[in-house]
């Protein structure tokens, strides 16, 4: 059996880049900011219609396409960026309020902010003594 040296370096360009039918990574972040949680998704280039969200018990599920636009008398010469259907899951946790969950697109960028849950908040516990009550921090 012969061993295609190209073929390895395909199959790691496969991974990075990803294919037409398996585009690359949907790369994101994620921060919490008080009462809020923000997560940013790149997807530069595009199109807000072709943005799917859905949150099915606290996963939430992001679906965005990229076409490359097509036009007559055109040769490409070098067709790097990935296209197709970009997916992604995240796990939200019981801590936040997907039901309040908003989402904007703007220059490239997926920003979906959602508020922290009122149970995960923090809050005052009454504490009963001898001596009367006093509250702390739980």
């Amino acid at each position: 059996m012969r061993t295609d040296p190209f073929r390895e370096i395909d199959r790691l360009a496969e991974q990075f880049f990803g294919t037409p039918g398996r585009p690359a990574v949907m790369y994101a972040d994620a921060e919490r900011e008080g009462d809020w949680f923000y997560v940013h998704f790149d997807l530069p280039g595009v199109d807000p219609e072709s943005i799917d969200l859905t949150v099915e018990r606290n996963v939430l599920t992001v679906r965005a396409e990229r076409q490359r636009p097509r036009r007559q008398g055109v040769e490409s010469v070098i067709t790097e960026r990935p296209m197709g259907t970009f997916s992604r899951q995240m796990f939200l946790g019981e801590t936040l309020d997907t039901d309040q969950l908003e989402a904007s697109y703007e220059a490239g960028v997926l920003t979906l902010r959602i508020p922290v849950a009122e149970q995960a908040k923090p809050r005052k516990i009454a504490i009963a003594s001898g001596a009367g009550r006093r509250e702390i921090n739980a």
